[in-house]
């Protein structure tokens, strides 16, 4: 159990040794999705239990389906698919999960019959939900925004989706395409997809990917012909399917090292190539950033498609000897939190000088000031990335010099994380 404030105790040692990931949030959820379309039982293995993917577990089970999970062996089994969506009425509750929340949207807009209504916290009733409503509206979904309308809480008159032709706009978040794809096979007749401005590819590809390895090929998304046909069809699998390891949660280990000196190794990552995660690239990133030339006064990095990995970066800009400008962020204004003007508010905290835009931060490294509690917003991310921050031994002792508010907050994808960090850091002192 972690207390309300939890100081963060420094490494006096480089780190060393392994930090297994849990498995990625944004593959689980989609995974649970696809699944619970199989015309089979379907085991997920390496799955993330957090709080995210139990509340798009626990939707599921309201709607019908079997869904057992054993959390000790990191499995998932979703099976009674037939016995889904006979009708009724369900309540379902996605928390914060934005994912679950999109998910579960199209999930329901899809089924032949049933009244339907979805509802999160209140922080869940301000992000952006207009661009998948209307496109699944385009396509003959009854759906009705309760409060305000665009957000949540909705109330859905399921008849199934008729096809045809549908423009989206899914530049406040990649889910809501990636949920609108994953539920076109369902319709009556094909899906033509026109996305209307931008979306962040590296998340609509891994759509794409997993669809395919659950049986239903996509064309990808051609650099200039923003569209996509899906023919109606149905998954398949055969049986079981492996989540990969968090990429977006690789991304504070592969950070530590430059925080508390040392190396780590992160079993089981794929590497950018291999990877369904886009997020897999902020390794280059540190790469990157470990090769800039001496004397080198500012960097520039485009973060718009690994955008879940900006915080990390942010937070140990002040131990660089450089300006660091992040671009490509102003979409996180909508996410769990405003993330750009959360982190630009607690790095000048820390005695940064910071300069925020709508789309960007410009962070220049100044002394550290002890002794700061870091508000996390009810944000995972805001607490990772500071918890690494707070492991530099910043007053040369082993001392706490930065605390964490409301550490629990990491439930939402990696429970176990602040455990693993104090694991790594008695593990260091082993040398």
């Amino acid at each position: 159990m972690l207390p309300d404030l939890l100081p963060i105790k420094p490494f006096t040692r480089p780190v060393r040794g392994a930090a297994v990931l849990p498995g990625s949030k944004s593959l689980t959820n989609r995974a649970l999705l696809l699944a619970a379309l199989c015309d089979r039982p379907v085991t997920l293995t390496g799955a993330l239990f957090s709080e995210d993917t139990r509340l798009m577990a626990e939707a599921l089970r309201h709607l019908g389906f079997t869904v057992e999970a054993d959390e000790r062996a990191l499995t998932l089994r979703v099976a009674d698919q037939a016995k889904a969506f006979l009708g009724g009425e369900a309540d379902l509750f996605v928390g914060l999960a934005g994912t679950a929340g999109r998910f579960l949207t199209a999930l329901c807009a899809a089924a032949q019959r049933g009244v339907y209504r979805l509802d999160g916290v209140p922080q869940m009733r301000k992000r952006p939900m207009r661009g998948l409503i209307d496109a699944l509206r385009q396509l003959g979904a009854d759906i009705r925004c309760i409060g305000e309308e665009g957000f949540f809480p909705l109330e859905i008159y399921a008849h199934g989706l008729r096809g045809g032709a549908v423009k989206i706009d899914a530049s406040e978040s990649s889910q809501m395409l990636s949920a609108l794809l994953m539920v076109a096979p369902l319709a009556g007749a094909p899906v033509d997809v026109t996305l209307v401005g931008e979306a962040r590819r590296a998340f609509i590809e891994m759509t794409r990917r997993l669809m395919a390895e659950f049986g239903m090929n996509v064309a990808p998304l051609h650099p200039e012909v923003l569209r996509f046909t899906i023919a109606p069809g149905r998954y398949h699998s055969g049986g079981s399917y492996a989540i990969e390891p968090d990429a977006t949660a690789a991304s504070y280990f592969q950070a530590l090292p430059l925080a508390v000196g040392g190396t780590l190794l992160l079993p089981g990552l794929r590497p950018p190539d291999t990877s369904l995660q886009g997020d897999s690239a902020f390794a280059e990133v540190l790469r990157v950033l470990g090769a800039v030339p001496a004397g080198a006064m500012k960097m520039d990095l485009n973060f718009y498609e690994i955008s879940d990995t900006f915080l990390t970066l942010a937070a140990i800009v002040p131990l660089q000897r450089l300006t660091v400008r992040v671009t490509g962020i102003a979409h996180t204004r909508k996410q769990e939190t405003d993330r750009v003007a959360g982190m630009a508010r607690e790095l000048k905290k820390l005695g940064q000088h910071v300069i925020e835009e709508q789309d960007a931060l410009t962070i220049t490294p100044r002394p550290l000031v002890p002794g700061q509690v870091i508000e996390t917003y009810g944000d995972h991310r805001f607490a990772m990335s500071f918890g690494i921050l707070g492991c530099h031994d910043l007053l040369k002792n082993g001392r706490p010099w930065l605390t964490i508010k409301d550490p629990a907050c990491c439930a939402k994808t990696f429970p176990n994380f602040f455990e693993l960090l104090e694991t790594l850091r008695q593990k260091s002192l082993e040398t």
